[in-house]
């Protein structure tokens, strides 16, 4: 099932490559039904979760499981026996991120139907992209982990710097360094743990180093003299600030963000959508599947570090929002806000804390989504961006503006949407940890609502200017974009048992092993 979410985007890409320039329509409906049968292998996986199932280190605790030797070299010098795992999994961390990188995917296909520019590579890039997001969400080999990781870039980097703006390359190449830096430190500091850590073959009884990221959850599996065996050493610590540092970048946390609202306003919608909605994702994911449960003593010792950085974020990402003119701009700077209440939340170390912070990955994926299609809505039709430019959008193109609104109030964290949920919880849980940094970082919602407030009047209230009374309300295709969406802002506002049920019992697991600091 995994190996089939994961590598079908690639028998996709196969099948765009084989087909005649010409065929422009069948390289779309490829690419649809490709994602498409995504979206259905994410529904099965969701209707056969087992939600009892508790843990987070044990492969008791997962499901969906695909495991086998992959790569075996003997007697490498110096190195010894060298053992990868071809190893994919799911538990509660990592479903809601599978179904979100499913429907997004789906999503990101059907508003590239306008795409017209180099059709066959847009489509092959994406489909690539797809697939190592996905792979990234079910690895729990770390070797395997770092390839996906790695494979996302290059496909990013196109995307952007073909299909972009008019800075383009500027901003593609700065997406490039700062995730490729990331990159780095995160292969430096596998191989550190490579090194560290070592399991027994069941087979031949002898010990042999490993990347599966179970084994390095265990801390009895650290071998004497390690660089990083032993516990709360300087060593440790440095290893989870290398990683902490790439998984940021991705995030992207302050003072990592810079790239973030350059790629956004350069990207063409269709990539945006991808980039806030599942890439952003990455980077918590990281931290929670590698840095908390692998290194749980530098993660308790940083733990304000984090609290203090996700503060900052929120306000800062909520100020800069309300200084843009530029209407995608603005959703890229919320986009950093949002994301410092998920570094907040899960920095609680407690089940509140880690639900309201997964949660919130996976309502900011939808609501960023719904925010930036309708960004491309307006600028299919308009060619522009400013928010100064438009007023009375409400009257002009009404089914329009109402789902728009859906989107800002539930980015606002309105009562009764998804983002009020996550939003609550992961304050009550950074409460009972960090309190005066958690009342600091709450003033991020009334700048949140203030500069929300103030797109809408600028958008879509007052008099329509003369040069947009001819524009049109939504098409066919753009309902089938934005509907799905909005369905789950709402039924996740008034039922987010549907969410919470599958990832509580998995996170409350990672809160222990955490608290016993991995002992």
């Amino acid at each position: 099932m995994l190996s089939w979410i994961v590598f079908i985007p690639i028998l996709g890409m196969a099948l765009v490559l084989l087909l005649p320039d010409s065929k422009r329509d069948a390289m779309r409906w490829t690419a649809a039904v490709v994602t498409g049968i995504q979206v259905v292998l994410a529904g099965i996986i969701y209707m056969s979760f087992d939600q009892a199932k508790t843990g987070i280190n044990n492969i008791e605790s997962l499901q969906f499981v695909e495991h086998f030797n992959w790569i075996t070299v003997d007697a490498v010098p110096w190195v010894g026996k060298v053992n990868i795992d071809y190893f994919l999994g799911l538990d509660g961390l990592s479903i809601l991120m599978v179904i979100l990188t499913a429907l997004i995917a789906f999503v990101g296909v059907i508003s590239s139907w306008n795409i017209k520019k180099m059709v066959k590579g847009y489509f092959a890039l994406y489909l690539l992209l797809i697939t190592g997001i996905m792979g990234v969400f079910v690895a729990l080999d770390f070797f395997l982990f770092f390839i996906f990781w790695e494979v996302m870039l290059l496909p990013m980097y196109f995307l952007i710097g073909i299909w972009g703006g008019p800075q383009r390359e500027y901003a593609a190449i700065k997406f490039f360094l700062y995730t490729f830096v990331g990159g780095i430190l995160m292969l430096l500091t596998m191989l550190a743990l490579y090194f560290s850590v070592a399991h027994t073959d069941p087979v031949t009884g002898e010990s042999v180093h490993t990347f599966n990221i179970l084994h390095m959850m265990n801390p009895e599996n650290f071998v004497d003299g390690g660089l990083l065996s032993g516990w709360d050493t300087t060593w440790r610590y440095v290893a989870w600030m290398a990683l902490f540092i790439n998984f940021a970048i991705k995030i992207p946390v302050f003072p990592f963000h810079t790239w973030l609202p350059d790629a956004h306003v350069q990207a063409p919608t269709p990539i945006s959508v991808i980039l806030a909605g599942v890439l952003l994702k990455l980077g918590a994911y990281g931290l929670l599947r590698i840095n908390f449960p692998i290194l749980p003593d530098a993660t308790l010792y940083f733990g304000y570090f984090m609290a203090i950085l996700g503060m900052i974020s929120i306000i800062y990402g909520a100020l800069c929002a309300m200084a843009q003119e530029d209407f995608k701009k603005l959703i890229a700077y919320s986009s950093i806000s949002h994301m410092g209440i998920v570094i907040l939340g899960i920095a609680a170390f407690n089940t509140q804390g880690m639900v309201g912070g997964v949660l919130q990955m996976f309502n900011h994926g939808i609501i960023t989504a719904v925010l930036f299609l309708s960004v491309g809505v307006l600028y299919d039709r308009a060619h522009t961006r400013g928010l100064n430019d438009f007023g009375g959008m409400a009257n002009q193109m009404p089914r329009y503006t109402g789902i728009a609104m859906i989107g800002m109030f539930a980015a606002m964290g309105l009562p009764g949407l998804n983002g009020f949920v996550s939003e609550l919880f992961s304050f009550l849980g950074a409460f009972e940890t960090y309190r005066w940094i958690t009342i600091i970082s709450v003033t991020g919602i009334i700048i949140t609502a203030a500069y929300i407030l103030w797109t809408i009047q600028r958008i879509y209230l007052g008099e329509v200017p003369d040069r947009w009374k001819e524009l049109k309300d939504l098409t066919l295709r753009e309902y089938i974009s934005l509907v799905p969406l909005i369905i789950l802002i709402i039924l996740l506002g008034i039922y987010p048992s549907l969410a919470i049920d599958l990832i509580n019992s998995s996170l409350s697991g990672l809160v222990e092993l955490i608290s016993a600091g991995g002992v």
